[in-house]
């Protein structure tokens, strides 16, 4: 090895985990700090931790209940849409099943019974 290009060992090196467990191992550094452990880690330990880095959970469970909420908006217009077809179709078979008839039989037709009145 050369002389002076290496950096420092540290064979007694203590490694503190946030959840509070602490050993100690070989590293150029004196201290290392570390967020899960074979302690804490859901792997190992069968038990669900959500670690949250930067507020990703929190920006999840937004996305999550805006997109229930826009599905729910988006389900109703879809039900409205439905019902005004409905209605749609049934003036028209309404409209189909009475016989309308032409304005100028209806007026003609007025005006004779006018007439044989007079």
């Amino acid at each position: 090895m050369k002389e002076g290009i290496h950096p420092q060992y540290y064979p007694d090196a203590t490694v503190v985990c946030a959840c509070g467990n602490s050993w100690t191992t070989g590293s150029t550094q004196p201290e290392l700090r570390t967020d899960i452990c074979s302690q804490c880690h859901p792997f190992f330990t069968g038990q669900q931790r959500i670690v949250d880095t930067g507020g990703q959970v929190e920006r999840f469970t937004n996305r999550l209940e805006t997109a229930e909420r826009l599905r729910t908006v988006a389900d109703e217009r879809a039900r409205e849409r439905a019902e005004r077809r409905r209605a749609r179709a049934l003036v028209e078979i309404v409209d189909e099943e009475e016989s309308v008839e032409p304005i100028e039989e209806i007026l003609g037709a007025v005006e004779e019974t006018e007439e044989e009145e007079e």
